[in-house]
């Protein structure tokens, strides 16, 4: 768990990067409510495991929510190969060929394809609801335990050369605090292992649209 003065340094980071982001004094969750990935499987945060993950909640009917998805999009290429995810969940009744239409072609005037999200998609509202969701967009930032630390409410630009390195900082953070809790001196014991006589073998304000 990230420690108070970790969350400050990400508080101050975060008034010049993202103004509207509340990070919170104390972690929230982590949300356990299943929802379905583009193939159809179910999925749940728990298949980020280990990453810190920027979770935004939308709609393909919210303008706010439709404005700032390519910014995600291109926040999530420029995290690549780092531990970090941008994950776009939808709330979208129409499910995941109203995603797919819509990461065809934004409707924006550039008319830009979506290309490093992959789809996720929550038909049924319960995950919104289990966060206490009152609009969209929203936007979580999630440790690797799955913990919500930051939340904004609206849209923003996500890809701007600060708000990448405030979660590749996250990231750094994070990374030091699993690093510290598999410290040699706190590892338990390990148990000795008897070879076996026999071989064997070897997923605001409120800027947005209410839900």
């Amino acid at each position: 768990m990230l420690e108070q003065r970790a969350l400050a340094e990400i508080r101050e980071l975060a008034s010049e990067a993202l103004p509207k982001l509340v990070v919170h004094e104390e972690p929230r969750g982590p949300y356990k409510t299943p929802f379905k990935d583009g193939n159809g499987e179910t999925a749940s945060l728990t298949r980020f495991a280990g990453k810190v993950v920027v979770l935004n909640m939308w709609a393909t009917w919210c303008p706010p929510c439709r404005a700032e998805m390519p910014t995600l999009d291109n926040l999530q290429a420029a995290l690549e190969g780092t531990d970090a995810e941008v994950v776009a969940l939808s709330t979208d009744r129409g499910g995941a060929p109203k995603v797919v239409d819509f990461f065809a072609d934004t409707g924006n005037p550039d008319h830009r394809v979506i290309e490093h999200l992959d789809i996720y998609v929550d038909k049924t509202n319960k995950i919104a609801r289990e966060m206490a969701l009152l609009g969209l967009p929203v936007t979580l930032i999630l440790d690797r335990e799955g913990r919500e630390i930051a939340r904004l409410s609206g849209d923003a630009h996500w890809d701007t050369p600060e708000v990448v390195a405030l979660v590749k900082r996250v990231v750094a953070m994070t990374e030091a605090t699993v690093r510290d809790a598999q410290a040699p001196g706190d590892a338990p014991e390990a148990t000795p292992v008897v070879p076996p006589e026999t071989p064997y073998a070897p997923d605001s304000p409120l800027a947005g649209t209410a839900l």
